[in-house]
C-alpha cells in the first residue's frame, strides 16, 4: 500500500511539475536538483508539523508504522541548491519537517530561490497538526487522525477521503474536497479560501450536514431536490444531506465560487 501510494504522488507530482519545466529553455534556466529520502518509525497517532516555503507537500495516510520522506530539491544554481536545508526532528510522538531557503532576490522570478516537493507517507491515524506552504500544491489523502490542519499561501489544495477533523485554509488558488466513499462517523471538514473557486465532490450515499457561503460568487449544489438544480443563484446554504448525521462539513469562500458535486448520482 505504501509503495502504491508513494507511486501515485510521483504521478501527481510529475503532473503538476512537467508542464512548468516544458517551458525551460537554454541550459543556463534548466534547474539542478537533488533528492532527499529518509524513514522513521513513529507512534500510529504522532503529531506531525511541516513548513515549506514554495514546491508541494503531499500527504499519504496509509497502514504503517513509519514515516516516510521524499523531497526535491531544485533551484536554478548549485549554490542556491546547496542553501536549502530540509530539518527533521523525530521522536516517537511528534515530528517536525521544516524547510529552510535562502532568501529570493527582490528580481527573482517565481522558485529562483528555489522550491522542495515533498511526498510523505505516515499512519493514516497520524495528527498533521500543522502544514504550512507558502506556495504550490498541498494534497492529504486517506487521514484518519483526529486532526489534519493546513493553510497555503496560494496555489492549489487537495483533500481526498480524510475521515478526521479537518481545517482547510488558503489564501488564493483553488481548493477541492473529494470522496470515493462515505463512512458515517463523528467528525468535521471546514474549508476556507479568500479568493478562489472550491469544489466538493461527495458520494450519493453522504450523510452529513452542510454549509456553504460565498461574500462574492455563487454557489451550485447537486443536492438540491432535482427540479431546483441550476435554477437558483445562492450564496449561502445551510442543509443537512440525506438525514442527520455527526458528521459536518462548512465551506466558506470571501470571493469565489463553490461547486458541490453528488459523483456518483
Amino acid at each position: 500500500m505504501r509503495s502504491a501510494a508513494i507511486n501515485h504522488g510521483v504521478r501527481l507530482l510529475l503532473a503538476a511539475l512537467l508542464p512548468a519545466l516544458a517551458g525551460c529553455g537554454s541550459a543556463a534556466d534548466r534547474a539542478v536538483e537533488e533528492t532527499f529520502e529518509r524513514t522513521y518509525t513513529i507512534e500510529p497517532t504522532a503529531n506531525i508539523a511541516v513548513t515549506n516555503g514554495d514546491g508541494a507537500v503531499l500527504v499519504y495516510g496509509s497502514n504503517t508504522n513509519q514515516m516516510q520522506v521524499r523531497a526535491l530539491k531544485r533551484a536554478y544554481t548549485r549554490e542556491r541548491l546547496k542553501q536549502i536545508a530540509i530539518n527533521i526532528s523525530v521522536q516517537p510522538s511528534s515530528i517536525s519537517i521544516n524547510t529552510k531557503s535562502p532568501s529570493r532576490p527582490k528580481w527573482a522570478l517565481f522558485g529562483r530561490s528555489g522550491t522542495v516537493d515533498y511526498i510523505i507517507v505516515v499512519p493514516a491515524t497520524a495528527n498533521i497538526v500543522g502544514l504550512e506552504l507558502n506556495a504550490g500544491e498541498v494534497l492529504l489523502d486517506g487521514m484518519r487522525g483526529s486532526r489534519v490542519h493546513a493553510r497555503l499561501g496560494s496555489g492549489r489544495m487537495f483533500a481526498h477521503n480524510c475521515f478526521s477533523n479537518v481545517v482547510l485554509t488558503l489564501h488564493r488558488g483553488t481548493l477541492s474536497l473529494a470522496y470515493d466513499w462515505w463512512e458515517p462517523g463523528k467528525f468535521s471538514i471546514q474549508a476556507n479560501i479568500a479568493g478562489g473557486n472550491a469544489w466538493a465532490f461527495f458520494p450519493s450515499d453522504i450523510i452529513c450536514h452542510l454549509v456553504a457561503e460565498t461574500e462574492r460568487g455563487k454557489i451550485e449544489n447537486d443536492f438540491k431536490e432535482p427540479a431546483g438544480r441550476g435554477t437558483e443563484k445562492a450564496t449561502k446554504i445551510d442543509m443537512l444531506i440525506h438525514g442527520e448525521d455527526e458528521a459536518a462539513i462548512t465551506m466558506r469562500a470571501r470571493e469565489g465560487n463553490i461547486k458541490i458535486v453528488e459523483a456518483s448520482p
